[in-house]
């Protein structure tokens, strides 16, 4: 009896505990996946028309269009970050460089004349036998050399002529002689026309009167 009575009591506690609010005994509902946002179709379109274009590029190189996508995207980061860098570096530059004494600091400045001398001298020989663009090429060449060497403060690596001309740290002479021999160069190289004794004349005289050298008659 008392067997009985003692199991009659289990049941009872476990029926008790089986519907007790506070213990789960229900299995647990699978858990959602979460949706994952849908790609627009003109992006698909997009991804699918580069596919096109440069998997059988990758192939070439022995590369799945999934491992190449990746190498064309950090491309495309780097010559994004080099065209923002060539757009905004002379800006910084230019900002940090400017300061209330800066003009008068630079009134003053001017090529080493031994350096400006010797520069003109080998322009020279070489406008004396008709080569007047590789003469005009060289003062431009080595004039930014001598910036660059004096005052590397005042030049990046990838700085143009054309940059360099309107540096407001330059004197008036530096910015006009530049102007005039980038001119000149930028005609030669891109217009494919070649200069002449006037073209050389007149950098060679902007040049001269940056460097403060008086040219004989």
């Amino acid at each position: 009896m008392e067997n009985a009575a003692a199991a009659r009591d289990a049941a009872s506690d476990w029926e008790a505990m089986r519907h007790a609010a506070d213990i789960q005994y229900a299995p647990l509902p699978p858990p959602k996946t979460p949706e994952l946002p849908q790609i627009p179709e003109w992006l698909k379109a997009i991804g699918r028309a580069l596919e096109a274009i440069f998997a059988p590029i990758g192939r070439l190189l022995g590369m799945s269009w999934p491992v190449f996508q990746w190498v064309l995207i950090v491309a495309g980061v780097l010559l994004l970050l080099f065209l923002l860098w060539r757009v905004f570096a002379p800006m910084i530059m230019n900002r940090r460089l400017r300061n209330p004494n800066a003009e008068e600091e630079v009134e003053h400045w001017a090529p080493n004349r031994l350096q400006a001398v010797a520069l003109l001298e080998d322009a020279d020989r070489l406008a004396s036998e008709g080569r007047y663009a590789e003469a005009t090429h060289l003062l431009l060449q080595r004039s930014v050399r001598q910036i660059a060497d004096a005052r590397p403060d005042w030049v990046i690596p990838a700085s143009t002529a054309r940059e360099i001309a309107v540096l407001p740290m330059l004197p008036e002479a530096g910015r006009s002689a530049f102007n005039t021999i980038a001119e000149r160069v930028e005609r030669c190289l891109f217009a494919l026309r070649d200069l002449d004794a006037q073209d050389w004349a007149a950098a060679r005289s902007a040049y001269a009167d940056f460097a403060r050298i008086e040219l004989p008659a």
